[in-house]
């Protein structure tokens, strides 16, 4: 066979006779008799008898034209695989199904959202009216991609399940969650922020969100039960809402080692309480400006005052103990959070970064819901998870180094509202 003419392949729809090296036809007589027969004309309509006639031409050829053959074998092949079938066919849309939440049963979209038809529509609204959300006629709706963010961190459900209810592929599912998730964080930047200070502004602690990290880190992200945790540091009002939030950090770091890492850090912008006023925080923080903690080495958790017997005794255990009343508030808070969101328990394959900003989203989204949801059933439930359970205290580290005399500042703010307490409950019990 001619090199130059090793290459070129006859066309599928006519296919003409291949020359060898001299020049001659490599068609048998056998081939030329069935020209003149009868079955002819359907011969050489029929794909599968071309392909054939094509293979017995070459089949006997030299070694070269073994590899021709082969692809005649694959185009006989592909061809007789049927079309690609639609995998999304359920006529029953996410367009639908969205619209069908809003207006079905009050019960059914707080079950599968999280949150009432009013609450849903006031969150679309403000995304659009800050325009955190291009309005494109090639995209999702806004509405569409709330209901899918909120779907999967409201049922921990995997980016395939969800492109099965809401009939998209899970390239659009996985495209939109982030394109709503960094929506939702632009959001947050306006919604978590501390409220009107007065003398006590809130209370601070850590909690772990469940994480995932590649096999070289997880040591480092284990926490005290073992699973792979993300510990993440928040403040709360009393008003129950989240005024910071610092994802990202290892389980294994303790509470007062991400308070130091957010105060040094300026991108972080912790707020910090003005002259005179304070956060609450537990006895793993460190007693110094600006965080009051409750006396070591007494009863502090409220199970531990539980009983008639049991009643505080001493300035410094009532003080303890109406101190953790009031620091409670962020123990509810963190377990309303989770219940509201199971992808908190069960973090998916996402990368570490977004663990965090998924942290923050949902957040952002329990301060709207407090903010225009007061009787909201979630904040009614008792999803008190860690509330009046004694956790293990780590001994506080890391602001060590605080100077003597701002500790001892609240030190002896702490004695004077202690025995300011005791002195009133004696006189009134």
């Amino acid at each position: 066979m001619d090199p130059s003419q090793s290459n070129e392949f006859p066309n599928y729809d006519n296919i003409t006779a291949e020359m060898d090296s001299s020049g001659e036809s490599l068609e048998t007589e056998d081939s030329v008799e069935s020209e003149d027969s009868p079955d002819s004309t359907d011969l050489e309509d029929s794909e599968d008898s071309n392909a054939a006639q094509l293979r017995s031409s070459f089949i006997a050829s030299d070694d070269d034209d073994l590899d021709f053959a082969m692809v005649c074998q694959m185009w006989e092949a592909t061809n007789g695989i049927p079309g690609k079938q639609p995998q999304r066919t359920c006529p029953y849309t996410g367009e639908i199904y969205t619209q069908h939440l809003l207006d079905g049963h009050p019960r059914t979209i707080r079950e599968v959202l999280r949150r009432d038809a009013p609450t849903f529509r006031s969150l679309c609204d403000e995304l659009k009216r800050r325009e955190f959300i291009k309005v494109d006629k090639n995209r999702l709706s806004i509405e569409q991609s709330l209901a899918i963010f909120l779907y999967i961190c409201g049922h921990s459900e995997r980016h395939r399940l969800a492109a099965d209810r809401f009939q998209h592929s899970t390239e659009t599912i996985h495209r939109h969650f982030k394109i709503m998730m960094r929506a939702l964080c632009r959001l947050a930047v306006l919604i978590i922020r501390p409220p009107d200070p007065n003398d006590c502004i809130g209370a601070i602690d850590g909690t772990h969100i469940a994480g995932h990290a590649p096999a070289s880190k997880r040591t480092s992200y284990r926490g005290r039960k073992v699973a792979l945790t993300q510990n993440v540091l928040a403040a709360c009002s009393f008003d129950l809402k989240f005024t910071f939030v610092y994802p990202g950090w290892e389980g294994s770091a303790t509470d007062s080692r991400v308070l130091s890492d957010a105060l040094t850090r300026p991108d972080v912008s912790f707020p910090l309480p003005p002259t005179g006023k304070y956060y609450l925080v537990d006895a793993g923080f460190t007693n110094m400006t600006g965080f009051l903690a409750p006396y070591r080495s007494e009863r502090y958790h409220l199970d531990q005052f539980h009983g008639g017997r049991r009643r505080p005794n001493g300035y410094k255990e009532l003080f303890n103990y109406r101190h953790s009343s009031l620091r409670n508030v962020i123990e509810r808070r963190f377990g309303v959070l989770k219940n509201r969101f199971p992808i908190l328990r069960s973090m998916p394959n996402y990368m570490q970064v977004r663990q965090g900003t998924i942290v923050t989203a949902c957040c952002a989204c329990h301060n709207w819901i407090c903010m225009h949801s007061a009787n909201d059933p979630w904040f009614n439930r008792r999803c008190n998870a860690r509330a009046g359970q004694a956790a293990p205290i780590t001994p506080a580290a890391g602001i060590s180094n605080e100077a003597d005399e701002a500790m001892n500042e609240m030190v002896q703010l702490r004695d004077e509202i202690a025995t300011a307490m005791w002195n009133n409950h004696r006189v009134h019990p």
